[in-house]
């Protein structure tokens, strides 16, 4: 087969969702359909074979992204069932960054659920398209219309169905196909056949007329994309099958609308279609928009289109510790071609490599492979210097890829070693997990002298610790969760500095005036350079700088980072013989310090989005607990049987909340929880927290300097 042909064979698609609705379940089916598992593989009994880590079968839920690849209809389909949980978000991140396109798994009971936004904001930022699958249609519950209706509504999308529905809840037996018009009907009961065989069948006579609607529906979307299918509606005549699919493909691609199927993954009910409809609609890596970067020595922009006869560029995405085979890095090809043994540039770190051996991922299972070409999502081994996020590429053509954006660490816990021996094991293993995990981060205390671990919440701590203490075997004592406070400023404010010293010789001399301003909560920090006459030298601009970071990361209240702050530079002086980089270093720092002091400091710290699912009679009880952890509702949705409570809560009250939630609700509510923003901390809280770190906020005196 020509190379070209066979990547128009390939899909790299990824399974997100929201956690529990049901994308390991759905994989696997995909899997056994396809004829890549022998046997199905349940979330509930530990078996999915996504679920390959230990921390996962124990839990019941994805932690971490896994790959696989099958074969459907002609095609091979490279896929990622991805994390569903909050804390793990940044999985989503980087595998959407390298994926051609989606399934979006919805719970047809609980419809559109937090997690579900994210994954899909996330999938905007990345233009991804999408199908949408409305699984768990035997549940108590469910309902096809109505989640269709909250994907329009809450994800501002055009969603429209190509399949409905036979029956519901426990009466679920099948589903219409609204392009050929025939009912799919699985009629084995007691699912000895695992849903391998369906009844194709006319459409029951009871659902004619809401098929023919639907129908409708669909052709009238499809006619403001296509002349040919409008004048063939308006004209009452038969429209094939095949322009209708070529329709839907090109506006699915377009990101113009999002085809919808229904389906029981569990139960085994369709997931044949949506397997048709991802070789169908999603697009091959021929079909994408070119990938963009830059020339690492020029600057120039660069569009790079998929072609396997291209110069080879690849980026890794994924960084993963293997004990068979050590250091595994995921990488993406978007050009070229290249063998086993290949010489690359790491255009990132600036350093040669070689690829080792290139592996074909199945969840932790590996197989060898001798080259790989564009369109390609492969591991490989042998690289020694690399992380996530990182280009490779020919010496020749050394393009830069846009990187891959991870948020904030907002949550913390001491770690210590409980022996020599484990203390140089616990440095080594910490390493380890922060090239895997770009969300995690470890530091040591200048003060006290204690290992720091940060993460995005308390499961991805409680994960992450799992390992070090199993995995590992590092033998260590865990402290409670502190949050990641952070400082801000309320007010504008000038800084200025002058570093003098004079010990015999050449002396030190830096003159830094500069401003302080606060910028809107989310926009970090800003350093301007506004400096005229050459008060300063431009050469020592870059030392200022630095010296304003530094002072950035310690602020003035408690040694937190100091956030949503622009610093403009105006001017100084300096000393023909005496001025140095590091004597304008000192001054800019200084200055800072000066300046931020001025500006009414105020210490931050992280709000969550929380939304509690639970049943009406706990809903007071609920309310009023949230209430007493500074937490401030939002709404309140009324569904079937349960209520949607929305409400926002500073991260340090919501530690444990869990195990309360479940004390309350009787194990009936639960809830999902993810960073809102950071915002001020009320004077009595902020005064109890500085008695914590054991700091004194700034008096009025030296706030007023």
């Amino acid at each position: 087969m020509p190379a070209l042909e066979a990547i128009r064979k390939i899909r790299n698609i990824g399974i997100i969702a929201h956690i529990d609705a049901g994308k390991t379940t759905t994989s696997e089916r995909i899997l056994y359909y396809t004829g890549k598992n022998y046997k199905m593989g349940e979330v509930h009994d530990g078996t999915a074979t996504m679920d390959w880590m230990i921390q996962e079968q124990e839990r019941g839920i994805t932690i971490t992204s896994a790959a696989t690849k099958c074969h459907w209809a002609g095609c091979d389909i490279n896929i990622i069932d991805t994390p569903g949980h909050v804390d793990f978000t940044a999985e989503v991140e980087r595998s959407l960054r390298v994926l051609d396109s989606a399934v979006v798994v919805f719970c047809g009971v609980a419809g559109v659920q937090p997690q579900t936004e994210t994954v899909w904001r996330q999938a905007d930022k990345y233009g991804v398209p999408r199908l949408a699958f409305i699984n768990k249609m035997d549940r108590v519950g469910a309902s096809y219309t109505r989640t269709i209706q909250q994907i329009k509504e809450r994800l501002r999308s055009r969603p429209v169905p190509i399949n409905i529905p036979i029956g519901a809840e426990e009466k679920f037996i099948g589903h219409v196909d609204l392009i050929n018009m025939k009912a799919s009907v699985w009629s084995d009961e007691k699912g000895t056949d695992l849903g391998t065989r369906f009844l194709e069948v006319e459409i029951p006579a009871d659902l004619k007329s809401e098929a023919q609607k639907a129908r409708d529906f669909l052709l009238e979307t499809l006619s403001a994309y296509d002349d040919e299918i409008l004048q063939k509606y308006l004209d009452d005549q038969p429209i094939a099958p095949e322009l209708v699919r070529s329709v839907i493909r090109e506006a699915t691609l377009k990101g113009k609308m999002v085809p919808v199927l229904a389906g029981s993954a569990f139960k085994n009910k369709g997931v044949q279609a949506l397997l048709d409809a991802v070789v169908w609609y999603l697009p091959s890596p021929l079909d994408i928009l070119p990938a963009k970067g830059h020339h690492s020595k020029t600057g120039a922009e660069i569009q790079l289109k998929t072609d396997p006869k291209g110069p080879f560029v690849a980026l890794v995405f994924k960084i993963a510790s293997d004990p068979h085979v050590g250091k595994l890095a995921y990488i993406r090809v978007y050009s070229g071609t290249m063998k086993s043994g290949g010489q690359v540039l790491n255009v990132s770190r600036g350093g040669r490599d070689r690829l080792g051996r290139l592996l074909q991922m199945h969840a932790n299972q590996r197989q060898e492979l001798e080259m790989i070409r564009a369109g390609d999502i492969v591991a490989v081994v042998g690289l020694k210097k690399v992380g996530t996020g990182d280009t490779l590429a020919t010496e020749d053509f050394p393009i830069l890829l846009e990187q891959i954006k991870f948020p904030e660490t907002v949550i913390s816990v001491a770690i210590e070693a409980n022996t020599q021996g484990d203390l140089a094991k616990l440095s080594n293993v910490l390493n380890i997990l922060m090239d895997e995990d770009p969300t995690f981060r470890a530091s040591v205390d200048q003060d006290t002298g204690e290992t720091i671990i940060a993460g995005m919440g308390e499961l991805h701590l409680e994960i992450i610790v799992d390992r070090i203490l199993r995995e590992f075997g590092v033998k260590a004592t865990v402290g409670k969760p502190q949050v990641a406070y952070k400082e801000g400023i309320k007010v504008p404010a000038n800084g200025e500095a002058r570093h003098v010293k004079q010990s015999g010789g050449h002396g030190q001399y830096g003159h830094v005036i500069l401003t302080v301003e606060p910028l809107p909560r989310g926009k970090g920090v800003e350093f301007v350079d506004h400096v005229k006459d050459g008060t300063i030298p431009r050469q020592y601009i870059k030392s200022v700088e630095q010296g304003v970071r530094d002072a950035l990361n310690d602020g003035v209240l408690a040694g937190f980072p100091v956030v949503d702050v622009q610093i403009t530079l105006l001017g100084g002086s300096y000393h023909e013989v005496d001025s140095s980089d590091i004597a304008f270093k000192i001054a800019g720092f200084q200055a800072a310090k000066d300046g931020l002091l001025k500006a009414h400091p105020v210490l931050l710290e992280p709000y969550m989005r929380v939304e509690v699912e639970t049943p009406d009679q706990y809903m007071g009880d609920i309310i009023g607990n949230m209430s007493s952890r500074r937490g401030k509702v939002l709404q309140v949705e009324m569904r079937p049987e349960i209520r949607l409570i929305e409400c926002q809560a500073p991260l340090s009250d919501m530690f444990g909340y869990s195990t309360q939630l479940r004390s309350l609700s009787q194990g009936r509510a639960c809830f999902t929880m993810e960073v809102l923003h950071y915002d001020e901390v009320p004077a009595s809280v902020a005064e109890k927290i500085f008695g914590i770190y054991g700091v004194k906020k700034p008096s009025k005196q030296a706030e007023a300097r």
